[in-house]
C-alpha cells in the first residue's frame, strides 16, 4: 500500500522506487508535536513554529525511516533550478542551508529532505548509476523546468541516461484547486507551446494550472519512461498534508526524504 505507517508516523511511498529498493517517504502531517496550525507533524522552521517542535519533528521522521538526522542535506528553496551537490551530510554548524530546488547525491551516507506545502515533490533514482535527486517545483519551478534540470544534474555528475531513471511526483495541490492570474498563464504558454493547452483548464470562468501533469510532460520530453504520480491534493486532503492555498497562507511544510542508505 502507498501509505505506511511508522508508530504515529504516517508517510506515502511509491511502488516503483519501492520495489527497487530506494528508501524514501513523503511524510504526512501527522504523528508530530507542533500545535495548530502547524499541527502536527511541521518540519519547516521558517513559518512560526517553535523550533524545539520543529527539530523533533524531524528527529521523529528520521527514525520512521531508521535514518539519523544528522544524515540530512536539505536546501533554502527559492523557486529556481539551482543545483547542490550533496557529497556529505549538511554540516550541522550550517545556520541555514544553500539555496537550491534541486539536489542530488550518490553517497548512502546522505539523507536528501525537503519541505513543500502545494509544490511538487520530485524524487529521482538511477538504479545504473546508484544516484538519486530530489527537487521542488512550484509554478515557477516548474516553468524552469525544475525536472529536466534535475536529470541534466544527474547526467553531469553521474553520467545518468534519463531512460535509466526512475521518477516519482508527489502529492501536491491538484488542478482543480490552482486557479492562475495572467502572468501564469502567459509563461506556461510560453513555456509549454501546443502543450499549454491541457495544463491550462478553464473552471468557469478561472483559468487553472495543472502542476503534477506539467511536470510530468517535462519528465517526458527529456526521456523519462518510468514515471509514477501519486496523485493526491494538498488542498483537498488538509487532514494529510499542509496546504498553503488550502489553508489561507498560514501552516506547516510537510517533508520528502530520499536515500540510497539501508
Amino acid at each position: 500500500m502507498p501509505f505506511q505507517q511508522s508508530g504515529d508516523i504516517r508517510y506515502f511511498t511509491f511502488e516503483q522506487l519501492a520495489a527497487a529498493g530506494v528508501r524514501h517517504a513523503v511524510f504526512t502531517r501527522q504523528g508530530g508535536v507542533s500545535s495548530a496550525p502547524y499541527d502536527s507533524l511541521n518540519v519547516g522552521s521558517t513559518v512560526g513554529d517553535e523550533l524545539p517542535h520543529v527539530r523533533q519533528n524531524l528527529q521523529r521522521a528520521f527514525e520512521a525511516l531508521g535514518r539519523r538526522r544528522e544524515s540530512m542535506f536539505d536546501s533554502w528553496l527559492v523557486h529556481g533550478r539551482d543545483v547542490q551537490v550533496a557529497r556529505a551530510p549538511r554540516p550541522s554548524d550550517w545556520v541555514r542551508p544553500p539555496k537550491a530546488d534541486i539536489i542530488i547525491t550518490n553517497q548512502p551516507q546522505v539523507t536528501l529532505f525537503m519541505r513543500y506545502a502545494d509544490c511538487v515533490p520530485i524524487l529521482l533514482f538511477d538504479p545504473q548509476r546508484k544516484a538519486v535527486a530530489l527537487a521542488h517545483a512550484g509554478w515557477r519551478g516548474t516553468v524552469a523546468r525544475v525536472g529536466e534540470a534535475a536529470a541534466a544534474a544527474l547526467s553531469q555528475h553521474y553520467g545518468s541516461r534519463p531512460q535509466d531513471l526512475i521518477a516519482a511526483i508527489g502529492p501536491c495541490i491538484s488542478v482543480a484547486k490552482y486557479p492562475v492570474g495572467l502572468e501564469v498563464v502567459a509563461e506556461v504558454q510560453t513555456v509549454f507551446g501546443t502543450q499549454a493547452a491541457e495544463l491550462l483548464p478553464s473552471y468557469g470562468e478561472a483559468t487553472h494550472f495543472d502542476l503534477q501533469l506539467a511536470n510530468q510532460r517535462v519528465l517526458e520530453q527529456v526521456g523519462l519512461q518510468q514515471i509514477e504520480t501519486a496523485n493526491l491534493c494538498t488542498a483537498s486532503n488538509m487532514a494529510d498534508w499542509f496546504s498553503h492555498r488550502g489553508s489561507g497562507g498560514r501552516t506547516g511544510r510537510f517533508g520528502a526524504l530520499i536515500t540510497l542508505g539501508a
